[in-house]
């Protein structure tokens, strides 16, 4: 995908870009991303604090930087990094740790549901003209149909079936569905709730602050930039941090409103270059100061 994306604009086209770029812009996307990084770990004591767990906020914050590093070697495998280190540090058990995460992650794909939402009401019709252009409506349908049927005779047979795995299915579902509705049984859930919409507040604005630093980007409508920022977090989901994956995703979402392949491409590796940077740094820095910052506690 970095092959990929290279392939489309030139190495001499996307250095232009980047010496071009308002670094004032930029500069100011990485504190937004910062802030929502910094409000992720806050939000995340108001869960391990009703189990008994007064974690320190610094490894809080240093485990988040961490999960970060750690997801651009393997997909996902931060969070289990993440956990463990409130196991060594904190004495957090690994499964309630786990757990937690577990649940703040159906927080935030909740969150990420209603963005998605809201911009099928705003962009609805644009959507659905690009839609039946690019695709047959009657397949759309047909495919819709069958996808339906198929999810709801699985569901019927995991709920009759007595086999390990559809247990095991089953367990695991009920225990996604009381991860996500423990966030309400917990004293500080309206503390909770304005940190999860502060931290995506902060990840969109982020999106469209660092727009600005492409002057061919001016002008950019909400609908691109709302549909950009979904493409782009699906591509961070699905690979190693979005490498190579976040240009591309954002590339597709702007060619949908006539922007150019360029400015789209180059914007996409300054936006995930400069986040980037930051994930390094602060997660770097934090593997190597949690064993200073917890030698007291290991002796």
């Amino acid at each position: 995908m970095v092959w990929y994306s290279l392939s489309k604009v030139s190495i001499n086209e996307l250095m232009f870009y980047v010496k071009k770029a308002d670094y004032t812009w930029i500069i100011m996307g990485m504190s937004l991303g910062l802030l929502s990084h910094l409000s992720r770990a806050y939000r995340w004591l108001f869960q391990l604090e009703p189990m008994g767990y007064n974690v320190k906020f610094g490894n809080s914050v240093m485990a988040v930087f961490a999960t970060y590093l750690i997801n651009y070697t393997i997909p996902r495998a931060g969070e289990v990094a993440r956990a463990s280190i409130l196991t060594n540090y904190e004495g957090v058990p690994f499964e309630k740790g786990f757990g937690t995460i577990v649940a703040e992650r159906i927080a935030d794909l909740i969150v990420m549901f209603g963005i998605i939402g809201i911009t099928l009401c705003l962009q609805f019709d644009f959507i659905y003209g690009f839609l039946i252009k690019t695709f047959d409506p009657i397949k759309i349908i047909i495919t819709l149909a069958v996808l339906t049927i198929l999810m709801i005779l699985l569901l019927c047979f995991i709920k009759k079936s007595k086999s390990k795995t559809a247990l095991k299915i089953k367990t695991f579902v009920n225990g996604l569905i009381e991860g996500a509705l423990s966030i309400f049984k917990m004293k500080k859930k309206w503390a909770y709730i304005f940190h999860t919409l502060f931290i995506w507040a902060m990840y969109l604005l982020m999106f469209y602050i660092t727009s600005f630093s492409i002057s061919e980007l001016d002008g950019v409508s909400i609908g691109a930039v709302l549909i950009g920022f979904i493409s782009a977090s699906f591509s961070i989901a699905a690979t190693n941090g979005g490498i190579g994956s976040y240009p591309l995703a954002i590339y597709a979402a702007f060619s949908i409103f006539g922007i150019a392949e360029e400015p789209s491409i180059a914007f996409g590796w300054i936006m995930w270059a400069s986040q980037t940077l930051m994930v390094i740094i602060c997660g770097g820095v934090s593997l190597i100061y949690l064993p200073i910052y917890n030698r007291n506690a290991v002796s």
